[in-house]
């Protein structure tokens, strides 16, 4: 028997002790340094071309800007195993950080410099914005992982989607609200001020630990074709080598295919039911923000109550259950409650399944390629997202907005499916303990 086998088991925190941990409000601005750059290169983005009277299939296909969070493992070993240059004496993680995020305040201010009278340039603008904010998620991952015991995992990535949803209210609805007194270019301005935030808490946080196998490689001198084996090739096979791992992916891969599809065409299926800026902005505002703050911290506690396996698999049937709310909706145009409703359940099923999700993935990484691994499956899991959901314009088109969100929520079935395989025979709690040993 495996000494990891007999030794007890990691002691959990105490409420109280968890939100008097510093890290934990530093999760919190980490989360919002993360989640205000998402909509400016989404759904915001996709309101202002809306009201630019851009056509469907290519508001559909800005989807594909994404590309960038679903590509991130490709560029993401640099974090890993490269020293940032003269900022590496602030840490690996701290220094990669305020190497990245200036480019990604540059990157926002050059769509003031664009509009959707040339939606080509705009696009193209956004994807730089996209790039930097993905790079930015990438050790914003990794921080968390190496930083927090997997007792605090689930705690600590409620206090990200916290900061994240906070950020996301605030260059989503916020941004919608204020491009009426301020005009959509007075509102890019605003947002780039505001990503200096993450600066500031990179400045606060502490470096973690790196592991002795990490440390070894940056004071190596060793070849590229090397450098590419241990930080590419290495955490990609130590991850494909284990049991159950195309299940696991495949399972990432459906896990929000409904979500990304539904997602996607909302603002112009805003504009067909007759939902003028104010009320998208409203919708989707405090309310929904709190409805997916509540959401998040009850994931997290579900998680850290009862298990990652069985919170994931609560939150995510709750989850496929709520995306009917879009099939209401498109049979009650210019319905207010209505759409104050779907958004506020939506709201409250994402931030619940997403804790539980996350958790999920996080358990899957090595701490020896943690930036990697992490980058690798989140990127899977936006796969979705950034591919099939940009052809949700032309389907739109196609189907009609009712037949459209009938095919969304039906679209979410195969990932139940998927998933009581996957807890049934590589349950997520046994995976850990597998890696640990």
């Amino acid at each position: 028997m495996s000494e990891s086998a007999t030794a007890p088991a990691e002691a959990r925190p105490t409420f109280a002790a968890m939100l008097s941990d510093p890290r934990l409000w530093l999760m919190t601005g980490f989360g919002f340094a993360s989640g205000l750059p998402l909509p400016l290169s989404g759904f915001t983005l996709r309101q202002w071309l809306a009201e630019g009277h851009v056509g469907l299939g290519l508001i559909g296909l800005t989807a594909n800007i994404g590309l960038a969070y679903s590509l991130k493992f490709l560029w993401s070993p640099a974090f890993d195993n490269a020293a940032p240059g003269p900022l590496a004496r602030l840490g690996r993680r701290r220094g990669w950080l305020l190497a990245v995020q200036p480019l990604l305040t540059i990157a926002c201010l050059l769509m003031v410099l664009a509009s959707p009278a040339a939606p080509t340039t705009l696009i193209a603008f956004a994807a730089i914005l996209a790039f930097c904010s993905a790079s930015q998620d990438t050790i914003i991952d990794a921080w968390r992982i190496e930083t927090f015991p997997q007792a605090m995992q689930g705690t600590a990535l409620a206090g990200y989607i916290w900061g994240y949803r906070a950020a996301l209210l605030i260059s989503g609805a916020g941004a919608i609200a204020l491009a009426t007194p301020w005009g959509w270019h007075g509102v890019f301005v605003a947002m780039a001020a505001l990503t200096l935030i993450g600066p500031i808490v990179t400045l606060l946080a502490r470096e973690p630990e790196a592991t002795a196998t990490v440390a070894h490689m940056l004071a190596e001198h060793v070849s590229f074709a090397t450098r590419f084996a241990r930080s590419v090739i290495e955490p990609l096979s130590e991850f494909a080598s284990r049991r159950g791992a195309p299940v696991i992916l495949l399972f990432i891969v459906l896990f929000r295919l409904g979500e990304a599809l539904a997602g996607t065409m909302l603002p112009p299926f805003y504009r067909h039911l007759g939902f003028d800026r104010a009320q998208v902005a409203i919708a989707n505002g405090p309310i929904s923000l709190a409805a997916v703050l509540i959401g998040a911290a009850l994931g997290g506690w579900l998680v850290a109550r009862i298990g990652t396996g069985r919170a994931l698999l609560i939150t995510g049937c709750f989850q496929t259950l709520c995306m009917g709310m879009y099939v209401l909706l498109s049979y009650s145009a210019g319905s207010h409650h209505m759409l104050m409703a779907t958004a506020v359940v939506e709201s409250f099923s994402e931030g619940l399944a997403d804790a539980a999700f996350i958790t999920y993935l996080s358990s899957l990484c090595s701490r020896a390629h943690t930036a990697t691994q992490y980058a690798l499956l989140s990127s899977i899991a936006a796969l979705a997202l950034r591919t099939v959901a940009g052809l949700s314009g032309f389907m739109a088109a196609s189907l009609g907005w009712h037949a459209f969100y009938l095919v969304t929520a039906l679209a979410t079935l195969p990932s139940i499916a998927v998933m009581l395989y996957l807890l049934r025979h590589y349950p997520p709690e046994r995976r850990w303990r597998e890696q640990e040993v």
